[in-house]
């Protein structure tokens, strides 16, 4: 290296150092303009242009053709970190590959998505790795460990886990406020990102667009007090795509976008991504702050120094490529490990002797998804293919395998004669104007449907051209396919063409609803949410004004009768069913039930009528409620959407090639009746996920079956008040090679303090391991004692290990507890709950409350949800030997006055009425005098009647009791 390059250039200096020595060169607006994700280049000092932000949540996305493993869940489905590190490995080194190409590929990758899998109904449960913390966090390690590399100080990427903070619902995602009691914020919540944080493999998070206790994300006070805490090396903090505009516009929490900007960038976010390439905005925002003083210099260089070290660990600013950049791309070893990682996902629900499938056997391979290799909004486009039809003609031969897709097909009648796609000349697919495939876009919402085919047209008698597969992907929301083979969709001038290769865009062209409408029915477009009507030149979106044309639909050939005569012919017949992942439950849409579509509850039913040797495969990225086909089929199996490998992976373990070891990472509940709402995030109240749920599930979490079977023996657990060791034994007492996710679990036995609701048990260690007949494996876990045992104690604000029994459990899943054990832990027992102040939010129990925010910046505060009083319980107060009077600090925002009715112990309620302060932040503080003084101890009851926020309670001697 020349010795007159600057320090910034040196690799051998650490990252803040040279971060330190540029952030000195540059000007304040070369500074201001590092702040938004496209950072432009520094010419004179050499700097090129920086942009944060490459999707790469299971293969490289937005940019090309990629390897395309299986999705988020399936990868937390194998339960196999050292599997899922190989994966990010490989999507990293693609990244450099790509980069090499294309230099907006970008080496700050926003990946993984830690958010816990809480609810199965969200949208984007695709994205995440599981509903537990512990396995979530040890799936993300691995995957970012994969990623970054293993060069201490030089990154191959610089991962981004999203989202930042109790993400779960796409309903109103940018408004909607998440309730987190501070037990599921320290016990469940932030133990997802801590993890990964602490292992040193991640650059940073992407706060998410809602809001936690009434305050958005992107000013957490948890950047700072909790995540910059966990690790040595700077954490840069990316918003979400126009995430800062929302908190002036959609979320109105700032009067302005100075201030919002300026209020963000004081809580620790980074880079703004917002208006897309055009930095304009946002750097005026950021000088317009600068300008009326709600911001400082410091707070700018604080930024853009974590954005520099960055850039620095990636090697952006050295001189010379280094030791990370070990490009590969759609190499031998990545398509199979492509290949691995789908198989390994397949989770086998039932099975009672159909599977594995006998060599010679005949195959029937029905169902809407059965010749589908679906792709999803984070997925790259596919370099390879394999269908489930394409991996069982491969495995059992083409002679040996028939197939019936499932859909109906229909022709659409209406009054000038029959809708007809008049298609193109032979050998001509059109000019690929406004294809997504030609295009090179950063993000995909940015491209446009297709206009250089001829849209459709009526024709008056029946013709080629003039039949369309109907499929219902539930809740009416249908997708038509011409002959062709491409889907009917609507382009930017409004046509209706048979245009597109599969649905998908940001917003959905290829769905439709059919609504009746006299004898009819009109068909309504969803994605422009318009009428079709037939005019001259073609069919297209009515305009304002217009009405629809009416349809009669036509049946030509049911799906369940095609079924059924595939079915009759055949041995066995694999039924696959699953979603779309762009259509009902995606990121923008929750789903809004756990059913199975009708329409593929009904094909199942027809395979099993004409054979009863019917299997049932299941993929999709979500879990479903099919309690029927559990009771009625022998053989049921899960894979989330694997990739460009999902076919030749699934037909493999059909035949028994493979062992299937995949195991849920989530709780399939039995039906809608058992969830909580979509905004609940308190998984303790509500009682859900395994941790909680008291019901039975349908599969529990951690279920999956073998084509083999093992024993456990020989367990033994023990502690040094560290590490908590447990050995236990695994044995393969079956004919054939399998499997096993050794599952560990912990639960409070009998505890010292108050009977606060704990875990039913929780996952604390995990190890999937293969063995051959007969043989036998010793399988040892160590883990920390307090992370595996504790709990947030809320009555004195820390973590805690409580004295007492606890059980130790390995088994085949949270259910399938196979060996047991105690250990006993002799820490201090916790005190009763001091009472001389008291949080709101350190509550024990709450009925009808909602935490709010208790000021812009930070804290919480408490307030009813709704128009009915709502109720705090506070367990185990010490209120010693006698307190006289009681204090609460309150604001009320409306005029009038709202109500705090305490009971302390056994003692008469006491009213304390709170006046109208004209502001939620501004608070004030009650007094009064208690009739019956409480003594000892004893629960405290806080009821709460009115429109108010409450922030503090607490008791005191008689002085104190007096009202202001």
């Amino acid at each position: 290296m020349s010795t007159d390059q600057p320090p910034f250039r040196d690799p051998r200096l650490p990252a803040r150092e040279r971060a330190d020595d540029l952030l000195g060169r540059l000007t304040l607006d070369e500074r201001v303009a590092m702040l938004h994700q496209f950072a432009p280049a520094v010419e004179r000092l050499g700097l090129p242009a920086f942009r944060t932000g490459q999707e790469a949540l299971h293969g490289v996305a937005w940019m090309g053709p990629a390897t395309v493993f299986p999705q988020a869940v399936g990868l937390g489905a194998t339960w196999n970190d050292d599997l899922v590190r190989r994966v990010g490995e490989a999507v990293g080194r693609e990244v450099r590959a790509m980069r090499a190409r294309d230099p907006r590929v970008g080496l700050n990758v926003w990946a993984p998505t830690v958010n816990l899998l809480r609810h199965p109904l969200w949208g984007r449960n695709e994205e995440g790795y599981s509903e537990d913390p512990h396995l979530t966090a040890a799936i993300a390690t691995a995957y970012t460990r994969g990623l970054r590399g293993d060069h201490p100080t030089r990154w191959r990427t610089a991962p981004v886990l999203k989202h930042w903070l109790s993400h779960n619902n796409e309903t109103d995602r940018d408004t909607s406020s998440a309730s987190v009691r501070p037990r599921v914020l320290h016990e469940y919540e932030l133990p997802a990102f801590r993890g990964p944080v602490r292992a040193g493999a991640v650059a940073g998070v992407m706060p998410a667009y809602n809001l936690v206790n009434g305050r958005p994300n992107h000013l957490s006070p948890l950047l700072s007090e909790q995540l910059r805490t966990w690790c040595g090396h700077d954490l840069v903090v990316c918003s979400d795509a126009g995430a800062p505009s929302n908190l002036a516009d959609s979320q109105a929490y700032f009067a302005d976008h100075e201030e919002a900007t300026a209020a963000a960038l004081r809580a620790g976010v980074d880079s703004f991504t917002d208006h897309g390439e055009d930095s304009s905005v946002i750097t005026a925002r950021v000088r317009g702050a600068l300008d009326r003083g709600l911001l400082e210099e410091a707070d700018v260089d604080a930024a853009v120094r974590r954005l520099l070290a960055m850039r620095c660990a990636l090697g952006d600013l050295d001189p010379e490529p280094g030791p990370q950049d070990d490009a590969a791309f759609d190499t031998a070893g990545h398509r199979a490990l492509a290949r691995e990682a789908a198989e390994q996902a397949v989770v086998l629900l039932k099975n009672d002797g159909l599977l594995p499938l006998a060599e010679g056997v005949r195959v029937a391979v029905v169902g809407l998804l059965a010749d589908e290799c679906k792709l999803d909004w984070y997925s790259g486009a596919l370099l390879h293919r394999s269908t489930p039809l394409d991996g069982l003609r491969e495995r059992f031969g083409a002679d040996r395998v028939t197939f019936a897709e499932g859909a109906d097909r229909v022709r659409l009648r209406c009054p000038g004669g029959w809708l007809t796609d008049p298609g193109t000349g032979p050998g001509e697919d059109g000019d690929g104007t406004g294809d997504p495939a030609a295009a090179g876009a950063l993000d995909p919402a940015l491209l446009r449907g297709r206009t250089d085919l001829p849209p459709l047209e009526v024709r008056a008698e029946p013709a080629a051209g003039g039949e369309f597969a109907l499929v219902d992907w539930g809740g009416g929301v249908l997708t038509l396919r011409a002959e062709c083979g491409r889907y009917l969709s609507v382009a930017d001038d409004g046509f209706l063409r048979a245009s597109a290769d599969q649905p998908g865009g940001w917003i959905v062209q290829e769905t439709f609803e059919l609504r009746p409408h006299g004898e009819g029915h009109l068909l309504w477009h969803r994605g422009t949410g318009r009428y079709l009507t037939v005019a001259a030149d073609g069919a297209r979106v009515a305009a304002d004004g217009e009405e629809g044309t009416v349809f009669a639909v036509e049946t030509v050939e049911r799906g369940e009768d095609t079924v059924r005569a595939a079915a009759e012919g055949a041995d066995v017949v694999v039924v696959v069913a699953g979603n779309d992942p762009h259509i009902n439950g995606r990121e923008t849409e929750d789903r809004t039930t756990l059913a199975l579509p009708p329409q593929q509850d009904r094909l199942w039913r027809a395979a099993r009528e004409a054979n009863p040797r019917t299997a049932l495969v299941l993929t999709s990225a979500y879990p479903y409620a099919v309690g029927d086909a559990d009771a009625a089929l022998p053989a049921l199996l899960w894979t989330a959407h694997g990739g460009q490998a999902a076919g030749a992976a699934l037909a493999a373990v059909l035949a028994g090639d493979v062992p299937p070891g995949g195991r849920l990472p989530q709780t399939w509940y039995a039906s809608d009746a058992d969830l909580p709402g979509l905004l609940d995030y308190d998984v303790i109240g509500s009682r859900t996920t395994y941790l909680y749920f008291d019901g039975t599930p349908l599969y529990p979490f951690g279920h999956g079956l073998s084509y083999t079977s093992f024993s456990y023996g020989g367990l033994t657990a023990s502690h040094d008040g560290r590490t908590l060791t447990v050995r236990c034994t695994v044995a393969n007492t079956g004919e054939r090679t399998g499997d096993e996710v050794v599952q560990l679990y912990v639960r409070a036995v009998e505890t010292a303090g108050p009977d606060l609701p704990r875990p039913h048990r929780a996952l604390a260690g995990h190890r999937r391991i293969r063995l051959a007949p007969g043989a036998s494996r010793e399988v040892e876990f160590a883990v920390p004692l307090s992370e595996a045992l504790g709990f947030w104690d809320v009555a004195h604000g820390r973590w805690t290990v409580a004295p007492g029994t606890y059980g130790v459990d390995v088994g085949a899943s949270s259910t399938d507890l196979r060996a047991g054990a105690t250990v006993r832990v002799g820490s201090e027992a916790p005190g009763p709950r001091p009472v001389g102040s008291i949080r709101a939010a350190d509550y024990d129990e709450q009925r009808g409350t909602a935490l709010v925010d208790l000021g812009r910046e930070r804290g919480d505060a408490v307030a009813p949800a709704g128009e009915e009083e709502a109720e705090l319980v506070f367990r185990d107060c010490g209120f010693g030997s006698g307190t006289a009077s009681v204090t609460v600090e309150a604001a009320r925002e409306e005029p009038g006055e709202a109500v705090v009715v305490l009971r302390a112990g056994d003692g008469a309620p006491v009213l304390l009425t709170v006046p109208s302060t004209g502001d939620r932040y501004a608070y004030t503080t009650v007094r009064a005098a208690l009739p019956e003084p409480p003594e000892g101890t004893g629960d405290l009851r806080v009821t709460l009647r009115g429109s108010l926020r409450l922030a503090r309670l607490g008791f005191g001697d008689p002085s104190s009791a007096e009202s202001s």
